[in-house]
């Protein structure tokens, strides 16, 4: 058992925890992005309304659409319709199942083991409560930056854009500072992604809720609510896909243990934004392919870098490759891998025989965790790391 905290999980209870919270964190994920994605597209490709009865009832656009073996006719309102339907469809407790459903993972898998999967001692002394507060407080932080922006520079989308994107950066420097490697990543997604559903808590929901409170009055609805929501909404499709770029990029340690990777995630996630706006202009009408050609390019000229930025791998030093074959046993790696050189016959890891991985992709693996496997990071000293790393790299399918 962890005693991280002072709670502390049966790891056969948290590894139930894990596979609940991870397959419902998942499809409500698919769901409420699925959501963000379609309204988006329906708002971006509306087209004038056909009938003069429609537009005189205050419809601004409607959409033709043929699915599922039938054809469908959507309209949207400019503000209301003149009265309110008998039956109404919500869309928030994808967000909200969602963010519960990650949060409740960050509890289980990161706060309750703090020191093995969230704390680093080469990267901040903290302790278990102290790294765990300090990931709460930035998630609160993140929203109440992000909320100030936004009624700020309310007024210009760029300026905000820019403003968000800089909050993002400081926020990626700020977790690479306190976490450990892959954590860090994570954090800052799990930031963005409180944004993103406390934007659906305080702002869309109660706009809408405003919208019908006022038509239940026989008030003329004021627009305002409304268009602060649509704000938010359009904010949170733009958030998507760089979220769940640190949700699985932040499994790959060949990223994640550079020495500048949050500078590496604050580019990977503009690229995945510019898919986005990729996307919504098309939908729109306007279909600019410099967008995603230029993407591409920065990913292959991103790799290229990472590539030469690559440590060499030169002979290892044999008495440091000499005591890895001592940490390699020690620390129980022969129970996961195949190692013939150790006489390690594990199967539930990859065979480091077939894989013959390079020193600096074992110690990335290492560090930060991958998969399954978790990080060793806060369990061995980084001589201890690199000298395992020196050992399987000199040894593995000989």
């Amino acid at each position: 058992m962890s005693a991280a905290l002072p709670l502390a999980l049966d790891p056969y209870l948290r590894d139930w925890l894990d596979l609940l919270l991870r397959v419902l964190h998942v499809i409500a994920a698919i769901a409420w992005i699925g959501t963000s994605f379609y309204f988006v597209l329906l708002d971006q490709s509306l087209r004038p309304v056909e009938k003069a009865e429609d537009a005189a009832d205050g419809v601004a656009g409607e959409l033709w659409e043929v699915h599922g073996g039938g054809f469908y006719r959507v309209q949207k309102y400019r503000v209301a319709p003149p009265r309110l339907p008998d039956h109404l469809a919500w869309f928030k407790w994808e967000a909200y199942a969602t963010w519960l459903s990650g949060f409740g993972l960050l509890i289980v898998l990161y706060y309750l083991e703090a020191s093995a999967t969230l704390i680093d001692p080469r990267v901040a002394d903290l302790e278990p409560w102290q790294a765990a507060a300090s990931s709460i407080a930035l998630l609160a932080a993140a929203w109440v930056a992000y909320d100030v922006l936004c009624r700020l520079l309310a007024r210009s989308d760029w300026a905000l854009g820019v403003a968000v994107l800089a909050l993002t950066a400081v926020a990626a420097w700020a977790s690479s500072e306190l976490f450990a490697p892959r954590a860090a990543w994570l954090q800052v997604g799990a930031m963005l992604g409180t944004i993103m559903a406390a934007n659906v808590f305080f702002v869309i929901i109660p706009a809408h809720r405003e919208l019908i409170r006022a038509k239940e009055a026989g008030r003329e609805p004021d627009p305002a609510a409304g268009i602060r929501g649509k704000q938010r909404s359009v904010h949170n499709n733009y958030l998507t896909l760089p979220v769940l770029l640190t949700m699985l990029a932040g499994h790959f340690a060949f990223l994640v243990t550079r020495d500048r990777a949050w500078l590496i995630l604050v580019a990977l996630m503009v690229l995945a934004a510019s898919v986005r706006l990729f996307y919504n202009l098309r939908h729109g009408g306007r279909t600019i392919w410099a967008i995603p050609v230029a993407a591409a390019v920065a990913v292959v000229a991103l790799a290229v870098a990472l590539d030469e930025d690559e440590p060499s791998s030169g002979a290892p030093d044999p008495a440091l490759a000499a005591r890895g074959a001592t940490v390699f046993a020690s620390a129980g790696c022969g129970g996961c891998h195949t190692l013939a050189a150790a006489d390690a016959s594990g199967n539930v890891g990859p065979s480091l025989d077939a894989l013959r991985p390079s020193a600096s992709r074992v110690q990335g693996v290492v560090t930060a965790g991958k998969g399954a496997m978790p990080s060793f990071g806060a369990k061995l000293t980084g001589d201890e790391i690199a000298a395992v790393a020196a050992y399987v790299s000199s040894v593995a399918g000989r």
